[in-house]
């Protein structure tokens, strides 16, 4: 028998290095990073190209969004088969490849599994909804009408509108929290979970080095279908939804984020465990109850490794005053959570243009991003210091933006494809025209020229990801005593070796910063720490880092 799948060695196991704890994590958005073949859509083969440059940066793993087979309505967030590779990308070979490339650069490979809901073109929707009575009749959520022929209850789809969808061919509705060509997978059907679990395994057995989870709290749903409450209007400033969206009208009580996921989570972890140095990160996608929800997730040995939730992926910026608060109720709510933080992704306007960041504040967000506890991904052209793209309506792809034009612009300003030469037509990206334009906004902050500037933002996220591979205290310690004093947010790190004091002015004016007593040393300068002593004038986005050893 294979040594990973022989279930006795699951504690030792269990023992590894935890690369993810405190790890970098690097997200690629295959359809926008590079282009191999010339049809203007990124695949796995550029991918591999650009390994050399990810590797670069100091990260310690890469995150693919979706590869496998699908028809794309979501791009990719579709699967209609979870063990093949969509054409679009290459083939299973290809990515095979990709994978060991990436392992001989020293970089972890996590893949997305989507595995709340399927394409309605996969086969096992297309047995279920051929009738009541088929052995999948029960692997999706079926409902029968009410007595006046409307939905069975009053949940919402993320993407607009009911979250239910009439089939004539059951004569019944079906659940799809997201597009209705995304059918909701039943999870009390433990036939599913056998099902998923042996897509796990699949992946695990090839090699990858652990998934990222796609809304993972959506698992579940309430086998009652109750209806949903009202949410109070003070309540309904969510970063799950664009505010056009009556989704944030209700609290999502019954829909999701159910408790029965606890036990499909464990028994994910106890599968992912059977491999050595794998890790889970989980998606949770809830406004009210996020950060409860991490802490349930992650709680101990027996859940997820890691999960974030989207308090950074507001529209709200992090003052000093909203970081500490996060801090606070993530104390208070789940104390033993091993959070990943995330400023920007494939699914919220880059932070550069969210927070409308000035350059020495996007310098300063990524030296606050590698000091804070917990594990951090970084966004494809985040790096880089990409703003948002300005996509009109008629280059339009992702169907969320068309819905809630023009309030709403989407997801298409931060998928835009990926700038690699500043004065190549298509940047390096494509020999052909992309799926999505070329923004000439980000093309002047290409890699070519931000490689040749010793000053550029990239030069400055390689510094800011080494300071935190540097310091042990800054990729795994403990973090004590956040305060806020003004705009000032400073925190300690630390470790078994050393202790490290953060400070940092998120404000916009010049202000005086108290310093701990006793005997410290500056770091980061090259990064802008400043240094002083008792006291210490930050400016605008300035922050001092200090450190001691403790042994």
């Amino acid at each position: 028998m294979n040594v990973q799948n022989n279930a006795t060695l699951n504690r030792s196991l269990q023992v590894s290095s935890y690369w993810w704890r405190g790890g970098v994590i690097y997200q690629i958005y295959p359809r926008s990073f590079q282009d191999s073949n010339g049809d203007g859509i990124g695949d796995l083969n550029g991918i591999t190209e650009r390994l050399g440059y990810i590797a670069s940066l100091g990260v310690d793993a890469i995150w693919i969004s979706p590869f496998f087979k699908s028809p794309m309505k979501d791009f990719g967030y579709d699967v209609s088969d979870y063990r093949a590779v969509d054409p679009m990308f290459g083939t299973m070979e290809d990515f095979q490849t990709l994978l060991g490339q990436a392992h001989e650069q020293g970089l972890k490979v996590m893949i997305d599994l989507v595995l709340s809901h399927t394409s309605d073109q996969h086969p096992w929707f297309s047995e279920s909804r051929a009738s009541q009575e088929n052995p999948k009749a029960d692997w999706y959520v079926w409902a029968d009408a009410k007595s006046d022929g409307t939905a069975p209850n009053n949940w919402l789809s993320i993407f607009g509108g009911s979250a239910w969808q009439w089939d004539s061919r059951r004569q019944q509705y079906y659940l799809h929290n997201f597009l209705s060509s995304q059918p909701d997978l039943n999870f009390h059907c433990s036939d599913v979970q056998d099902a998923l679990l042996d897509v796990a395994r699949f992946w695990l057995d090839l090699g990858v080095d652990g998934f990222r989870l796609d809304t993972i709290n959506f698992y579940f749903h309430d086998k009652q279908l109750r209806d949903n409450p009202a949410l109070p209007m003070d309540q309904r400033n969510s970063s799950i939804a664009p505010q056009v969206n009556p989704y944030n009208h209700q609290d999502h009580l019954h829909s999701k984020s159910q408790p029965e996921n606890i036990a499909f989570l464990e028994r994910l972890r106890a599968l992912t465990d059977e491999y050595p140095d794998r890790a889970c990160l989980g998606e949770i996608g809830d406004a009210q109850r996020g950060l409860e929800i991490m802490g349930d997730y992650t709680t101990g040995d027996k859940r997820m490794h890691m999960c974030y939730a989207f308090e950074f992926l507001e529209k709200r910026a992090l003052t000093a005053a909203y970081t500490k608060h996060v801090f606070d109720q993530l104390e208070e709510k789940a104390g033993d959570a091993w959070p990943c933080w995330a400023f920007s992704n494939h699914d919220v306007q880059r932070h550069a243009s969210r927070w409308n960041l000035d350059e020495t504040a996007l310098r300063q967000h990524a030296v606050l991003m590698m000091c804070l506890r917990g594990s951090a991904c970084l966004y494809q052209g985040e790096e880089l210091g990409l703003p948002e793209a300005d996509v009109p309506f008629e280059n339009l792809q992702d169907p969320y933006g068309i819905e809630f034009w023009p309030e709403f612009k989407g997801r298409d300003g931060c998928r835009t494809p990926m700038v690699w030469m500043a004065q190549d037509e298509q940047s390096g990206f494509s020999t052909s025209s992309p799926w999505l334009p070329v923004s000439t906004a980000q093309a002047e902050r290409a890699v070519d020229q931000s490689e040749r500037d010793p000053n550029s933002m990239l030069h400055h996220y390689r510094r800011a990801i080494a300071l935190r591979h540097a310091h042990s205290a800054l990729r795994s310690g403990t973090q004590t005593e956040m305060t806020q004093n003004g705009s000032v947010l400073s925190f300690f790190r630390e470790d078994d070796a050393e202790q490290i004091f953060c400070a940092f002015n998120l404000g916009s004016s010049a202000i005086e910063a108290s310093l701990p007593q006793g005997e410290w040393r500056s770091i980061g300068g090259e990064l802008g720490s400043v240094y002083g002593i008792g006291t210490v004038k930050l400016d605008a986005a300035q922050f001092c880092l200090l450190v001691r050893e403790t042994r």
